[in-house]
C-alpha cells in the first residue's frame, strides 16, 4: 500500500519537473554511460573511477555547474526514489541508480555485459 502511495507521489514529481526530466533522459541519450555528480562528492569520483577503471569513461554532468542543475537534481531524487540524488548512473540510456547499484551491479558480474551491451567497452 505504501508503495502505490509513493509511486503516485512519483508520478506527481515527474509531472510538475517534466522539463528537468525531459532534459536528464536528453542527456542520457547522448552517451553510452552518463553520470550525474556534484563538484566535490567523493561517492561520484569512486563511481567515475570504477567506470573508468573498467575501461568505460562515462560522461559526466555537474549538477551545481549545470545552468538547470537543481532542477535535474529533484528529477534526479525521483527517479531514483530515495537521496542522494548523485551520483546517479546511466547506462545506455538506462538508470542503473546510485553507488550502491553501480557496486551491486559489479559484484554480481552484471556490470560489465551493461557496459559492453551499451558500447561503452571496445573488447
Amino acid at each position: 500500500m505504501q508503495r502505490e502511495g509513493r509511486r503516485d507521489s512519483w508520478e506527481e514529481e515527474i509531472k510538475e519537473n517534466s522539463s528537468a526530466v525531459e532534459r536528464v533522459l536528453k542527456l542520457v541519450e547522448e552517451d553510452a554511460v552518463v553520470l550525474f555528480s556534484k563538484s566535490g562528492c567523493c561517492i561520484s569520483v569512486a563511481a567515475k573511477a570504477l567506470l573508468s577503471t573498467l575501461g568505460a569513461h562515462p560522461t559526466v554532468h555537474q549538477l551545481d555547474k549545470e545552468k538547470e542543475g537543481e532542477e535535474m537534481e529533484g528529477a534526479l531524487l525521483t527517479m531514483l526514489a530515495a537521496p542522494p540524488a548523485v551520483p546517479a548512473v546511466f547506462i545506455g540510456g538506462k538508470l542503473v541508480g546510485g553507488m550502491e547499484q553501480l557496486m551491486s551491479c559489479h559484484i554480481t558480474g552484471s556490470l560489465l555485459p551493461l557496459l559492453k551491451e551499451a558500447g561503452a567497452l571496445w573488447f
